[in-house]
C-alpha cells in the first residue's frame, strides 16, 4: 500500500511534532495495539487530519521513526577547513546524540515493537525502523566520515565499513541490553564518556597514517 508521508527534507510543524510525540508515548504504552483513533484522541485531533498529514498507519510509524532519528545528528563542520578537532567533536556529538536516544524510554519501546512484530506480518514498522533509522542515520554520517578522508583525517576504502565500525564502537552491547530489559542507567556524564571512548578507538583504527587494510 502506498503511503503519503512527510518528506524526510521536510521538517514535521510544531503541531506535527505533537502528534509524533504522542505516537511515541502511545507505542510505550500499548506497543502493537497502537491506532489511529487513539493517537487521534491523545494529540487531540480529528482522524482526518491524522490521514491527510501521514496517509495512513505507516505513513504515521515512518514519520514518528523519522522524528526520533533525526534528533540523531552529526553536527556542523566546514569541509573545506576540516581539522582534526572538529572532526573528532562532530563524530563525539554524533555519538552523543544517538546514545541518549537509543536509551530513552520512546526510542526502546519503539525498537521493541518493531523487534517482535519482525517478520509477523502484522506491520512494516520493522522495515520502517531500518530505512528511517539505522540507514538514514548512516547516510547522515558517512559525509562526514568521507570528508575526514578528503583532509586526509581518515583512512579507509568503504564508507559503510567505516560508519558500521563506529556505529559498534558507540553502541557496544548496549542497545541489545536496553531491549531486553536490562535497567542501565546511562546518565550524560557516562554517555558523554562512553562517546569520547569510541571516538577515540576509532581514530586508533582509521586515523591519518593508519592504511585502510590495518584500519579493517
Amino acid at each position: 500500500m502506498q503511503s503519503t508521508v512527510i518528506p524526510s527534507e521536510e521538517a514535521p510543524s510544531e503541531r506535527q511534532q505533537a502528534v509524533l510525540d504522542a505516537v511515541l508515548s502511545l507505542l510505550v504504552e500499548q506497543g502493537h495495539a497502537l491506532t489511529m483513533t487513539a493517537v487521534a484522541r491523545r494529540a487531540s485531533c480529528s482522524k482526518e487530519t491524522l490521514y491527510k498529514w501521514f496517509g495512513d498507519r505507516n505513513g504515521l510509524l515512518t514519520a514518528t521513526v523519522r522524528w526520533q532519528a533525526s534528533k540523531v545528528r552529526a553536527g556542523n563542520y566546514d569541509a573545506q577547513h576540516l581539522d582534526s578537532s572538529a572532526l573528532r567533536e562532530s563524530l563525539q556529538g554524533f555519538a552523543v546524540n544517538w546514545l541518549t536516544v537509543i536509551s530513552s524510554r520512546t526510542s526502546v519501546a519503539l525498537n521493541r515493537v518493531a523487534v517482535g512484530g519482525a517478520g509477523s506480518g502484522r506491520d512494516a514498522l520493522g522495515a520502517i525502523v531500518l530505512a528511517n533509522g539505522r540507514f538514514a542515520i548512516g547516510e547522515r554520517l558517512k559525509p562526514v566520515l568521507e570528508a575526514g578522508r578528503s583532509a586526509g583525517l581518515l583512512a579507509f576504502d568503504d564508507a559503510e565499513e567505516a560508519f558500521r565500525t563506529f556505529f559498534g564502537l558507540v553502541g557496544r552491547d548496549v542497545q541489545i541490553r536496553l531491549l531486553l530489559g536490562d535497567d542501565i542507567a546511562l546518565d550524560a556524564a557516562e554517555i558523554d564518556a562512553d562517546a569520547r571512548r569510541a571516538t577515540n578507538q576509532f581514530f586508533a583504527l582509521y586515523g591519518a597514517g593508519k592504511s585502510p587494510a590495518k584500519a579493517g
